[in-house]
């Protein structure tokens, strides 16, 4: 393992999907037999190794090409496989070393497949030529920094950023201040939300879905329904909530990039609009690696959730598709994301979150937090970043049933850890056990409802709904 290429590498190179003239192909040859041992290159026609610290983010067992999932392990390790460190943990490491942290802000493209498994070099011989040879050698040796950063950006920030794309490391405000939805209307007028979850049933039947939402409908502004969470297929987010609509309740459809292709995305999304619904989660979604066998592709994701948020805020805002085409009306979408405190340094993950709000993310929904003065840190370097102000967090919160329950959120969760004296009085409580974890939300509701710059509560109930009315009276939040 060398300091260039700080993990093991994942797969071989792609292999190009069309017949390319010889010269390429030996160009090509020649750029994985250098890329290959010094970077772990997979030759995906798109290298953005200017932008990741000299680290090739195509390293990731997902493909995370904006910044790493919430699944960092304590040991900053991956945790798809254990043995390999978190690649973007290495590349954020390094940039913060060389003062290269603002240059991750930038929203990077997904892959083109047409250009996946070619070279790259004679791209950039190409663009060099167009910006001028001597112009760019003189560049070498700036006298301007500035000056240098221009002439580079015409060559590089041109091959990595495609006309279909155009990404930036800037805030982009909704073009329209309007609230689309319940819940975007109540965090406007500032109060204090709470919104739940209710599980998919595993089967047709929705009986039991229809009575979990109307047991919570009356005590949250808004229900999420998760996209076959721990890779565990169930009925799909968009037929719960449109079934939660039906019954007058607001849902929070969730997305996953686990499952979702660029075509799918935005079908889904236009399609979602015209059954009433307009809150939408992008989340990365489980690793199939948590989920049952036969286990799935661990390969990478044709979209990360930043990209998700970038292509649903354009559609939302300019009305157009990825492919440039124009459409007669656009979604109404109030969009929000996944994010989780401790999965690594503050600063680090800060940056990963600017970068889903400057997509487009107008809410956080937090992973669960059990110890609320851990998230100080963060939201100070949210508030340092001039983001704190443009997003609203909702901080997730589980009521313990068991100690069961805790150690296995505590030991198998990606991004959660339950503090000792928590998993002390779950265990002491015994058959109290569900009492117990009970005083424990509500505790920890008192402590997050001080928090500046929290606007709600995100209450997961991992099956367990019919405890949503008593936190949330309990608690005094009730509307």
């Amino acid at each position: 393992m060398s300091g260039i290429k700080p993990a093991r590498r994942w797969q071989p190179a792609f292999y190009p999907f069309k017949r390319e003239k010889l010269s390429r192909r030996i160009l090509a040859k020649t750029e994985i037999l250098i890329k290959g041992p010094l970077f772990g290159c997979r030759m995906c026609g798109n290298c953005l190794l200017q932008e990741t610290a000299f680290i090739c983010p195509m390293e990731c067992p997902k493909g995370m090409r904006n910044g790493p999932c919430g699944g960092i392990t304590p040991e900053k390790n991956c945790y798809i496989d254990e043995t390999r460190k978190c690649v973007w943990y290495a590349i954020y490491k390094r940039a913060l070393k060389t003062g290269r942290q603002e240059m991750l802000l930038e929203i990077l493209p997904p892959l083109d497949w047409d250009k996946v498994g070619t070279e790259t070099w004679g791209e950039v011989a190409r663009q060099i030529r167009k910006v001028g040879t001597g112009k760019f050698v003189r560049s070498l040796f700036p006298h301007n920094k500035k000056d240098k950063s221009a002439i580079w950006d015409s060559v590089f920030k041109t091959i990595r950023q495609p006309d279909w794309w155009q990404g930036d490391s800037e805030y982009h405000a909704p073009a329209s201040d309007k609230p689309v939805s319940n819940l975007e209307k109540k965090l406007k007028s500032g109060e204090f939300v709470v919104a739940t979850e209710v599980t998919p049933p595993l089967g047709a039947s929705t009986g039991s879905l229809k009575r979990d939402i109307e047991s919570v409908r009356p005590f949250v502004a808004a229900i999420n329904f998760t996209d076959s969470s721990y890779a565990r297929p169930r009925m799909s987010s968009i037929a719960c909530s449109k079934i939660a609509v039906d019954l007058g309740a607001e849902p929070v459809l969730q997305i996953t990039s686990r499952d979702t292709t660029r075509s799918g995305l935005q079908g889904d999304v236009i399609g979602i609009n015209g059954l009433g619904i307009y809150n939408v989660l992008c989340i990365s979604g489980d690793s199939p690696r948590v989920g049952p066998t036969p286990t799935g592709s661990m390969n990478f994701v044709d979209l990360d959730s930043v990209q998700m948020l970038w292509i649903l805020r354009r559609m939302r805002d300019e009305g157009t598709y990825l492919d440039g085409r124009k459409m007669k009306e656009n979604p109404k979408l109030f969009l929000g994301a996944a994010t989780s405190p401790f999965a690594s340094d503050p600063e680090l993950q800060a940056i990963k979150d600017t970068k889903k709000v400057n997509a487009g993310a107008q809410f956080f929904q937090t992973n669960l937090i059990f110890e609320p003065d851990r998230i100080d840190p963060w939201l100070e370097q949210l508030y340092r970043r001039n983001i704190l102000d443009k997003v609203y967090i909702l901080i997730g919160l589980a009521p313990l049933k068991s100690y069961k329950v805790a150690q296995y959120l505590h030991t198998k969760v990606p991004g959660v850890s339950l503090p000792a004296h928590i998993l002390n009085r779950m265990e002491k409580a015994g058959e109290s056990a569900p009492e117990e974890g009970v005083q424990i939300a509500l505790e920890l509701i008192d402590g997050i409802k001080k928090k500046h710059g929290v606007h709600g509560i995100h209450i997961m109930t991992l099956g367990w709904e019919s405890i949503v009315e008593r936190i949330v009276t309990e608690s005094g939040l009730l509307p």
